[in-house]
C-alpha cells in the first residue's frame, strides 16, 4: 500500500509539473508526423493483466504491424522528432498516467509485449507478481538498447540473445528484493542517467 501511495502521488505530481513538457511534445509530434500523439501498444501487467501503455509516438504509424518487436538505434520506423524523444527517455514520460491509474508503479521490471511475453519461461514469469514499471535496473544497465541492436539484421533473435537474459536476471532479483528504498535509488540513478 505505502509503494501504490507513493507511485500515486509522484505520478500526479509529474504529471502536473510536466504538463508544459507534455504538451509541448504532443504539439511537436503532431506538427511533424502525421498520426495520433501516442502510441498505445498492448503490454503484460501484474498477474498476467494485459493493458494499453501509454507512449509518445515516435515511429511512423502501424510501424508495429510490421512484425518486427524489438528496435534498434537506426531503425528506419523512426521519426526525426521520435529519435530526439528517443534519445532523452521523453517518450516514456506519458506512462505517469498508467502509474496513476495503477496498471504501471514509478519502479519496477520493464512491461513486455505480449509475443515476448508469451515466451517467458515458468522461472521468468516471477516477474508478473509486482507491477511493471517505468523503470528498474535493467533499463539502467541497458538504457543503449537501440544502440545494441544497430546494425542488427534480425533485432528481436538479438534481442533475446544478447539482452534479455541479464534483463530478466535484474527484474526477477527486483521482484525477490524490492523495497520503497530501493525504488527511490532507482528512480534517482535514473533521473542522473537522463541528464548525463
Amino acid at each position: 500500500m505505502l509503494k501504490r501511495l507513493f507511485d500515486l502521488v509522484w505520478s500526479a505530481f509529474g504529471l502536473l509539473i510536466l504538463s508544459p513538457v507534455l504538451l509541448a511534445i504532443a504539439a511537436a509530434i503532431k506538427l511533424t508526423s502525421p498520426g495520433p500523439v501516442f502510441y498505445r501498444g498492448e503490454r503484460v501487467g501484474l498477474d498476467e493483466k494485459r493493458f494499453r501503455m501509454f507512449k509518445f509516438r515516435t515511429m511512423v504509424v502501424d510501424a508495429d504491424k510490421s512484425g518486427v518487436m524489438s528496435t534498434s538505434q537506426d531503425d528506419v520506423r523512426i521519426t526525426k522528432i521520435g529519435a530526439l524523444l528517443r534519445r532523452f527517455k521523453l517518450d516514456e514520460l506519458p506512462q505517469l498516467i498508467n502509474v496513476f491509474k495503477g496498471e504501471m508503479s514509478l519502479v519496477g521490471p520493464r512491461p513486455q509485449v505480449v509475443a515476448h511475453a508469451e515466451l517467458y519461461t515458468p522461472a521468468e514469469r516471477e516477474v508478473f507478481k509486482v507491477r511493471p514499471g517505468m523503470t528498474d535496473w535493467a533499463s539502467l544497465k541497458f538504457s543503449n538498447e537501440g544502440e545494441i541492436l544497430a546494425g542488427s539484421t534480425d533485432p528481436d533473435k538479438d534481442y533475446f540473445e544478447k539482452i534479455h537474459p541479464e534483463k530478466m536476471r535484474l527484474a526477477i532479483e527486483y521482484v525477490r528484493k524490492h523495497n520503497l528504498l530501493i525504488d527511490v535509488q532507482i528512480i534517482l540513478r535514473t533521473i542522473a542517467a537522463i541528464f548525463r
